[in-house]
């Protein structure tokens, strides 16, 4: 499965699950996904961390295709390394929320076909807020597996409309700001 090959190719870090779908043919994933990787560090092939990643990503598979995709980037301009880097197992339908650290407001970029949603967030989990702005609570649910979960989403999402404006990826660099993600921990 798709999944099962970005693993072997070090592409998936992080990993909360990745596991399959009730639905057949599906596969569900929770964790990072790498954008850009980190340089070979020994003769293993073992590497460096990655020089960018997809946050808190949320990616379900359809055999050999990814159908839908969340997550969280630290900035807008990382948006086309994601299409460059996976374009070619787009499905034709996919769904795509992103939510970008460094844009102040919400609007809609289409690449390669593909109609991303991006809506700012500076702090939160981007699974929260996705399930927040689909409307869908913990009822919705109630008893399914982790990767079950990720299909109910994307269920969900197929009929979203999102009222942000359609703007060209030039465009909308003129809505980026000098924000950085919060983050809490221990003090």
């Amino acid at each position: 499965m798709l999944f099962d090959t970005y693993d072997e190719k070090q592409l998936l870090i992080n990993i909360n699950f990745k596991a399959a779908a009730d639905t057949a043919e599906m596969q569900g994933f929770r964790g990072e996904l790498v954008l850009i990787e980190g340089e070979v560090a020994d003769a293993m092939g073992r590497r460096k961390p990655p020089h960018g990643v997809l946050r808190n990503a949320v990616l379900l598979s359809a055999g050999d295709r990814i159908q839908f995709i969340c997550g969280c980037l630290d900035r807008l301009d990382r948006l086309p390394v994601l299409v460059e880097k996976y374009k070619a197992d787009f499905a034709t339908d996919m769904g795509a929320m992103l939510f970008v650290v460094n844009i102040t407001q919400p609007m809609q970029v289409e690449m390669e076909g593909v109609n991303f949603v991006l809506l700012p967030l500076v702090e939160g989990i981007a699974w929260n807020e996705l399930v927040d702005e689909l409307g869908l609570d913990k009822a919705d649910f109630k008893g399914q597996s982790s990767a079950q979960k990720v299909v109910t989403v994307w269920n969900e999402f197929k009929s979203y409309k999102s009222k942000a404006e359609v703007l060209s990826f030039d465009a909308a660099g003129a809505f980026t700001a000098d924000l950085k993600r919060e983050g809490y921990g221990a003090v």
